[in-house]
Order: C-alpha cells, then sequence, then structure tokens
C-alpha cells in the first residue's frame, strides 16, 4: 500500500464531463466544494450508473470511475456491484481510504456499506429523497446503523424512520454555491416560474392550472416552465385547453447558469411536487430573490420567503396575494451555503 490517502464518493450518477452542468447539480456543487476547501485530500467518486461509459476520466481534477450501468436489474445489476467491488479492492490495496459517503440508500450505500462494514471504514450514506420512502428495499436487505446516516432535512429524517425504523442521527440540508449569481440587478418580468422534470410527481399541471386562475385576477400573468420528461405533451395540451397560449411559455432543459439567471428575472417560483426531501432549486430562487411556494416542508424551522401551502387553492392565493402586493420585496434570502454544507459532512469524518 501507498502513503496515498483517499475519500471515496459513491453515486449513482455524475456529470460526464466539466461542461455537464444538469446532473446533479447539488451533489456537483459539494463535490468541488470538497476539493476547494481540502485541496490536500484526495477524491474519487465512483458512479455506477451515469455515464455510460466505462472510462475513468478528470473531472475538475477529480478523478471519476463510471460503470455504465444504466439502471440495468437482474443479471447485470449483479455483475455491476461485483465490478464496484473489485475497483474498491483495488483502491484498497493501493491507497488508504479514509472515508466513505454514499449518496442514496440504494445500491451505492449497499455496496458502499457492506464493503466499508468488512474493511473498518468510516461510511456514511447521504439520504436525499425517495430513498427515505417505504418502497425502497435496500434498508431491509442491509438494515443501516442511525449513527451512519445523514438526512438532507428534517423531513426526510421523520420520513426515513416512519418508513424504515431508523432515525438518521445527522440532519445536513443542501447548500448552495451563492458565488453563480450575477450581482447585476434584473428587473423581475417574469411573474411565476417552475423548474424541474416534467414527471407526474411534480405535478405541474397544478402549475398550470394555478397560471389560470390567477389569469382571472391579472389577465397578462407571465409564467415560465423550464425541464424535460414524459409528461411535456399532456402539459401542452393543458396550456392548450386553459387558454394560457399568451401567458405560459414552456422551454425544454436549459443549462445550469442560464436556470439561475432566468430565477433572477422570475418573482415568485412554485413547485407542486407532491413528493420532495429538500428542493435544491427552491434554495436557488430564494438566493435569486424569489418568493418560493410549496406543498412540502423540509425544515422543522420556518425560513424566510418559503410558504408552505396545504393545497392548490391555497398555493394560487398565496401567489396572487405576492404578485399584488406593492410592498413585495425581492430579496436575496440564503439560508445554507454549499461550503457550509461540505463542512458538516467531513466534520463527521473528523476532517
Amino acid at each position: 500500500m501507498s502513503n496515498r490517502e483517499i475519500f471515496i464518493i459513491l453515486s449513482p450518477g455524475f456529470p460526464e464531463s466539466e461542461e455537464d452542468s444538469t446532473c446533479l447539480p447539488m451533489q456537483q456543487q459539494f463535490v468541488r466544494a470538497l476539493k476547494e476547501m481540502y485541496p490536500a485530500q484526495e477524491i474519487v467518486v465512483l458512479t455506477l450508473q451515469y455515464p455510460y461509459h466505462h472510462r475513468a476520466y478528470e473531472w475538475f481534477e477529480i478523478k471519476v470511475i463510471p460503470f455504465g450501468g444504466r439502471n440495468k436489474g437482474g443479471l447485470q445489476k449483479l455483475l455491476l456491484r461485483k465490478r464496484v467491488n473489485s475497483t474498491l479492492k483495488k483502491l484498497y490495496k493501493e491507497c488508504k481510504i479514509v472515508g466513505m459517503l454514499s449518496f442514496w440508500y440504494n445500491e451505492c450505500a449497499f455496496i458502499g456499506k457492506k464493503f466499508a462494514d468488512t474493511h473498518g471504514i468510516k461510511h456514511y450514506c447521504w439520504i436525499l429523497g425517495q430513498d427515505a420512502r417505504k418502497g425502497n428495499k435496500y434498508p431491509k436487505l442491509l438494515p443501516p446503523r442511525s449513527g451512519e446516516l445523514i438526512a438532507l432535512s428534517d423531513f426526510i429524517q421523520n420520513e426515513f424512520e416512519k418508513s424504515h425504523g431508523v432515525k438518521p442521527e445527522f440532519v445536513i440540508p443542501p447548500g448552495i454555491d451563492e458565488t453563480l449569481f450575477d450581482n447585476i440587478p434584473t428587473r423581475k418580468e417574469v411573474d411565476l416560474l417552475g423548474v424541474g422534470s416534467l414527471i407526474p410527481l411534480k405535478q405541474y399541471d397544478i402549475f398550470l392550472e394555478i397560471v389560470a386562475e390567477i389569469k382571472n385576477q391579472i389577465p397578462e400573468v407571465k409564467a415560465l416552465l423550464v425541464g424535460k420528461g414524459p409528461g411535456k405533451e399532456r402539459l401542452q395540451l393543458l396550456l392548450d385547453n386553459l387558454n394560457l397560449e399568451s401567458n405560459v411559455k414552456m422551454t425544454s432543459e436549459l443549462p445550469y447558469n442560464e436556470v439561475l439567471k432566468l430565477m433572477q428575472r422570475a418573482k415568485v417560483f412554485l413547485h407542486p411536487s407532491s413528493y420532495e426531501g429538500f428542493s435544491g432549486v427552491c434554495m436557488e430562487a430564494l438566493c435569486a430573490g424569489d418568493h418560493v411556494i410549496s406543498f412540502c416542508k423540509p425544515m422543522n424551522n420556518e425560513l424566510p420567503h418559503w410558504y408552505i401551502a396545504k393545497n392548490k387553492e391555497e398555493m394560487a392565493g398565496k401567489a396572487l396575494s405576492i404578485l399584488q402586493d406593492p410592498m413585495t420585496k425581492y430579496i436575496s434570502s440564503q439560508c445554507y451555503t454549499i461550503r457550509d454544507c461540505a463542512r458538516q459532512v467531513m466534520n463527521l469524518f473528523g476532517g
């Protein structure tokens, strides 16, 4: 074994290049923050499903080893586990592994925890969303201990305990990189903004129905919906049926920096998702000076300019009151930074 000390991160996906800004933006910002704050610590990322190739590459001076799993099951999943384990054994022989962090309690944590437990390595899993739900089979396959679990939010902490009978000991919310935002004052010309995957879970039909409701009071209301997904055609049809052609613009997925600029032009950010651990996009909207309205409350404490609605009618009413109130101020509200996030995680490893 050499004197090299490496810190391993396991993730289902990771950017395929430095230009790939839309792939897990919070996670990639977190990894970059680790690199900047702990430059002496070598970081190696093992990404199981995406990118769809097996060629190791450098990403901002960080080694990334992809396994191209493509979310396949059956025999392919078993072969994937074998390949990842072989790589971990090779790294273990060549270097000293000082810690392992898995994103989501899924295949990553399954492989990471088993390997770490076998070799006496400190391992934490960061529970980030859907993995806290009852349908997740991995906590039954490999029961976790409370002290090795990090929840993304108070909600996720409670949800995981309710679903799997183990309460994560730590809560570390997502952070944002405030330096990515433009300091130049921007005119707030978009009344309502939505950003996310166009899938049923995100409920963007409610977004359009709220725009239609507000249109009754503000005929010239301007809304923008950014995202891609299987629900796009259905949403376009709903938009037409609600006669919102002159009020709503739908655009496909945009580069991350362009989305941040759009947020700085928006007044109200609507996030009608039916389930959310702690939406990083809502945090970004707050930093951009938007008022945020969602159905899911991530933290027990109140967050400035973030309102929780019980239903569609309440969400529409709150959005309307914000837009119609001449005293509404649109100022940046920053709760958690990505550097704070990175520091808290590394403190668990004794960093």
